[in-house]
């Protein structure tokens, strides 16, 4: 009999679980509670996959060998319970494909960053000349990608969801970028997020490479209490590492002992501005010098970087008015990185659904920065709360239109609006791509 494999959630990890499992010669069936997109449900017609859509048939996923779950799906749900109370594994996406590659395994997490660090790390190598794949929460799913085994590497963006279930993969470099308190509402308590982000370390070994943030607290800590066997490499904008990556006013600078490397770059020459793209820059380009990738390739490298829609993504100037969509920033962390790297007055627009979000970080930058903030959103109470002292006046919104307007109507020239939510986008839109590009078409229509 052949194994049965079955995948729960059929996004683009789930489909591309099904397309690897069928290829493998497994007996696949998906199961998506929700309604499956036409272009995924293609997918699995066209190679003959058993799937269904808007519920769960337990009496077809009970007697599974194993499920590979979505990570959009929580391990809480009755569901999972009772497949992990049957003995029946449940592992991620990013698992499976990876016990079928021989490919070098880059994993990048953190609470922010990640997708700005993968890109540009996937950059740095492709630049150079290296077969190199992006997976994870960007480009296609690994599973997918595995099945014609044409990459040498894999850069794969990690969210907490997708490491707590990842068990035996093994990442050549783990780069963690930095921890917030952030998706309290699937974890039990801000400890257990910060060991589902330290699981990328699980499986290292001394010959393997741990990347991170030294300045962020809980990643230090944490490190502190649980070493690892990885050769660590730190990286800091405070202060100066043995080894690892450090900045002084203008630059900053790589030290490596094995290979014995050091590098410089002008921070100025960067594409992508701001302390937390200096962190970012800092990461990829560590990888990059310990594959001994040239030096003038990684400075071209970042010299031409562009970064991601939805991340600090400038959209247009309007009578002196600049446009900034960071709709990406969907916690407050990200949002403070923003607020950050404004270099005039901000017109703020904010909200959506809060994680249980403390907003205390941000007051100091709100009271430097923010003259009106714009709350989109249904609920926007914990906003009034925390900035109705700090600002000269906040609005209600229900709608992008609506907040583009009454930012138009009331940013002063030379100042810039700011679509920056620190909260999740599902109140009111689809996602935080369809907040962004709806923010971006009523502005482009002023």
């Amino acid at each position: 009999m052949p194994r049965r494999t079955v995948i729960l959630g059929a996004g683009e990890s789930g489909t591309g679980a099904a397309l690897l499992a069928k290829h493998l010669g497994h007996d696949v069936f998906v199961s998506d509670k929700g309604t499956i997109k036409d272009k995924y449900a293609l997918d699995l017609k066209d190679n003959n996959i058993a799937y269904e859509q808007g519920l769960h048939s337990e009496e077809l996923i009970l007697n599974a060998d194993e499920v590979i779950l979505s990570p959009g799906i929580p391990l809480t749900v009755p569901l999972v319970k009772q497949l992990k109370k049957n003995g029946v594994p449940v592992i991620s996406e990013i698992e499976f494909g990876a016990r079928h590659t021989e490919a070098m395994l880059i994993g990048i997490t953190g609470t922010n960053g990640k997708t700005t660090t993968t890109l540009l790390t996937h950059h740095l190598l492709q630049s150079a000349g290296i077969k190199v794949g992006l997976a994870g929460n960007v480009g296609h799913s690994l599973a997918r990608q595995v099945i014609d085994n044409q990459f040498t590497h894999y850069v794969i963006e990690l969210s907490s969801f997708q490491l707590d279930l990842i068990f035996e993969t093994k990442f050549h470099y783990a780069i963690l970028l930095n921890i917030t308190p952030d998706h309290l509402d699937r974890y039990p308590s801000y400890q257990h997020y910060i060991a589902s982000k330290f699981r990328i370390t699980q499986n290292q070994n001394e010959n393997d490479y741990f990347i991170y943030c030294e300045d962020s607290e809980p990643v230090a800590n944490y490190l502190t209490e649980h070493p690892t066997n990885a050769h660590k490499l730190p990286f800091s904008i405070n202060h100066t590492v043995d080894e690892g990556a450090w900045t002084d006013e203008l630059a900053f600078h790589i030290n490596l002992y094995q290979p014995k490397i050091k590098f410089k770059m002008d921070l100025n020459q960067l594409t992508i501005s701001g302390k937390h793209n200096t962190y970012n820059s800092m990461a990829a380009s560590i990888v990059a010098n310990s594959l001994l990738i040239r030096n003038d390739v990684i400075r071209e490298s970042l010299m031409d970087f562009k970064n991601i829609e939805h991340r600090l993504e400038f959209v247009t100037a309007v009578k002196g008015v600049d446009y900034i969509n960071d709709s990406k920033a969907t916690n407050v962390n990200s949002a403070w990185y923003a607020l950050e790297s404004m270099k005039k007055p901000v017109v703020w627009i904010a909200g959506g659904i809060d994680k249980g979000n403390d907003y205390s970080s941000l007051v100091p930058l709100v009271k430097e920065k923010v003259r009106i903030l714009i709350c989109l959103g249904k609920n926007n109470i914990a906003l009034h709360q925390a900035f109705s002292k700090h600002v000269d006046m906040i609005i209600n919104v229900t709608s992008a239109k609506e907040a583009v307007q009454v930012a138009n109507g009331m940013a002063f020239k030379t100042e810039v609006v700011l679509l920056s939510p620190a909260c999740a986008s599902f109140d009111l839109f689809e996602s935080y791509e369809d907040r962004g590009r709806q923010f971006k078409y009523e502005v482009r229509n002023l």
